[in-house]
């Protein structure tokens, strides 16, 4: 089947700055996909470059089969977009503003203006300059759902919602999966995707870090464990123990990371009189943290950012860094 989206070796440069270095990405049709970094990483630029609002500079990129410049506003009308910032006319309604989009879709969507903004508690009679954050966030989500597109691209949906409107818009994204449409999700986020995204890419100064399923990167941020023992003790093997890492002893306090079975380090605590033991999940956050901390700033490649064994038998970004 035809991925939704793929891009190879992407490139995409503003004068002497280049936001993207050769970025590899591919989204299956039909699976929501996150696509994870902080502000200034590349997220907007890459959706940009596929909805064809910039061209790249090197590269290439296929949305749902065709590449965005050849599609034009054929393709463009398949998709829903969700933009970071979303700009409105200032003199009309949120009802009429909706209505005309519809119209320009060739009525594609109209019959959902009501039930979506009921979704939403959006007030289609009030003008659109008297809105809040909030209230616009809402009009740019049923806009871009309303005329149930094959691929949905949404840059940082839930900004300015509520909780309870969080969670109602992750009830919208698994309903239009469910029906078969692919969403790329773009956030700094983690959590949000976390919730609704099967795979997610990790993207930093313009490259792509690591892609994988939310399941196994969870298992990959591993685990916090905290050891108190009755006396103090020499944790030396610790430092050389195989997914033991960050080992840090306070008294008789040892905590560390484990990633993997806890087999080696019940070993080493066998022996002594374990007061309290703790153990507990490390958020994916954590791990997000992890990829931020071994990528440069620059996005430029080094040593220590070549796929370990672990990271390329989990679906790390062909190719590195260009």
């Amino acid at each position: 089947m035809t991925p939704a989206i793929r891009t190879s070796g992407l490139v995409k440069d503003y004068g002497r700055v280049r936001a993207l270095h050769g970025l590899d990405l591919e989204v299956s049709t039909g699976e929501v996909f996150g696509f994870l970094g902080p502000n200034g990483a590349g997220k907007s630029t890459t959706i940009r470059l596929l909805l064809d609002l910039l061209r790249p500079t090197a590269g290439t990129v296929e949305v749902l089969g065709e590449a965005p410049a050849v599609g034009g506003p054929a393709l463009r009308a398949r998709l829903g977009y969700l933009p970071g910032e979303l700009a409105l006319p200032p003199r009309t309604t949120a009802g009429e503003y909706l209505r005309h989009l519809a119209a320009l879709r060739g009525g594609r969507g109209t019959a959902r203006i009501g039930e979506l903004a009921e979704r939403f508690a959006l007030d289609l009679s009030r003008d659109l300059r008297a809105l809040s954050k909030g209230n616009k966030q809402k009009v740019g989500l049923v806009q871009a759902f309303m005329h149930a597109p094959e691929l949905l691209v949404l840059d940082e949906p839930t900004s300015g919602l509520d909780p309870l409107l969080q969670h109602e818009f992750r009830r919208l994204a698994q309903e239009a999966a469910a029906d078969g449409a692919t969403i790329f999700l773009s956030s700094h986020v983690l959590q949000e995707v976390e919730q609704v995204a099967g795979r997610v890419a990790i993207i930093r100064a313009g490259v792509v870090v690591d892609v994988d399923d939310v399941a196994t990167l969870r298992r990959r941020a591993g685990q916090r464990v905290l050891l108190q023992l009755d006396a103090a003790v020499d944790a030396t093997a610790l430092h050389r123990m195989a997914g033991v890492t960050d080992v840090v002893v306070d008294g008789t306090t040892v905590t560390c990371l484990l990633h993997g079975e806890p087999t080696e380090l019940l070993r080493w605590a066998a022996p002594h009189r374990v007061v309290r033991w703790q153990a507990e999940d490390r958020e994916l956050e954590d791990l997000f943290m992890d990829f931020y901390r071994t990528v440069p700033a620059d996005g430029a490649a080094g040593p220590a950012d070549a796929p370990t064994a672990a990271t390329a038998g989990h679906g790390a970004a062909k190719g590195g860094v260009r």
